[in-house]
């Protein structure tokens, strides 16, 4: 604006010395050039200040952008830290469980020691309780404990053939115990790996058919399309297989069974 006025001074400075050089007819050229000159002046310093405006919106508009955007990364910048933070707790709850884990596992091998060096008389404390045994509490769980970690003490030991025996008889002595879903799981896997796939077969499916909601099922199934696939039920091994998958997918038995049936 300020450009424009002095312009238009200068100009009106100008005219009436050019009517003093000139003819009336000639001065009104003069003028009417110069009026012809203020008006186009002014038009291109009127585009001028339209620019300034649009290139000021711009500017704004590129600041708001650039605002928001800033917000934006503050608010990731918050979110991971945030996550950061569960990341941290996750692993120190992952190393609590493994430190328990680790501290469960010493401690039934060093209760298993005792059993180690005299693995044929577990065998036959298991097969033949004495008589007094009978006799004792029934709501007493510690003759119950011991068997079953006789038993497991032969099966980790690898004396298979014993820890089967141990195993059938926990089963048949303590059929109410906790542990005789395992201790049926741990006696078709000593089974199995003996080659005795048609007891192993039996043991399995007794398994599931006993204790249908048995935490092992998934492992139950894999190991049961086993026992079908060596005793040349290869039809059986594949159904079995595909009722692993639809009843536990996320399983880890579920992703060797896919494997399987693939080949």
């Amino acid at each position: 604006m300020l450009q424009r006025a002095l312009l238009f001074l200068v100009l009106c400075f100008a005219a009436p010395a050019f009517a003093g050089l000139f003819s009336d007819d000639d001065a009104r050229r003069e003028i009417q050039l110069l009026d012809g000159r203020v008006k186009a002046l002014e038009a291109y310093l009127i585009k001028l200040d339209e620019n300034d405006a649009r290139l000021e919106e711009t500017t704004k508009q590129q600041t708001r952008s650039l605002l928001d955007l800033l917000g934006q990364l503050e608010a990731m910048n918050t979110e991971i830290r945030k996550l950061r933070g569960q990341n941290e707790e996750l692993q120190h709850g992952l190393q609590s469980a493994e430190k328990r884990e680790k501290d469960f596992y010493v401690d039934l091998d060093t209760r298993l020691r005792r059993f180690e060096p005299t693995e044929n008389s577990a065998q036959s404390a298991v097969a033949t309780q004495p008589e007094a045994a009978t006799q004792q509490n029934p709501d007493d769980p510690v003759p119950e404990n011991r068997t079953y970690e006789a038993a497991y003490g032969l099966y980790k030991g690898g004396s298979l053939e014993n820890a089967a025996l141990a195993f059938q008889g926990f089963i048949k002595k303590f059929p109410e115990s906790v542990h005789v879903p395992n201790a049926n799981y741990l006696l078709g896997n000593a089974q199995f790996t003996m080659k005795d796939y048609k007891s192993a077969l039996t043991t399995y499916q007794d398994l599931l058919k006993n204790f249908p909601g048995t935490p092992k099922a998934a492992d139950v199934l894999y190991n049961l399309a086993g026992c079908q696939q060596e005793l040349k039920l290869a039809a059986a091994a594949q159904k079995t297989l595909k009722q692993l998958i639809a009843k536990y997918p996320a399983s880890e038995a579920a992703e060797k069974a896919k494997i399987l049936i693939s080949k």
